[in-house]
């Protein structure tokens, strides 16, 4: 079985970001009620969606700063359970 990891990432609008999979699958994943859900200081910046689009994929991960604030197990986002498989 190959590992699966993210290969392009696009902010479309407010905190969704599409994303799609090294299998060809795409999500388009809504990460506000992550935030709305889980307040942590160290992710109050990625309320301001001018931060929140300065992700970047990093060996297959989708990540937010520059030591990896934010990062969630491409699991979650693959099944689009970021709630209950995040950081």
């Amino acid at each position: 079985m190959n590992t699966i990891i993210v290969i392009r990432a696009t902010h479309i609008q407010s905190y969704k970001i599409k994303i799609e999979f090294s299998d060809d699958t795409i999500r388009v994943i809504d990460f506000e009620l992550f935030f709305k859900k889980n307040p942590h200081p160290q992710w109050e910046k990625y309320l301001n969606i001018s931060n929140f689009k300065k992700f970047k994929i990093v060996n297959g991960n989708l990540v937010w700063g520059r030591d990896w604030d934010l990062i969630f197990p491409v699991h979650g986002l693959y099944t689009g359970n970021i709630l209950e498989h995040c950081c």
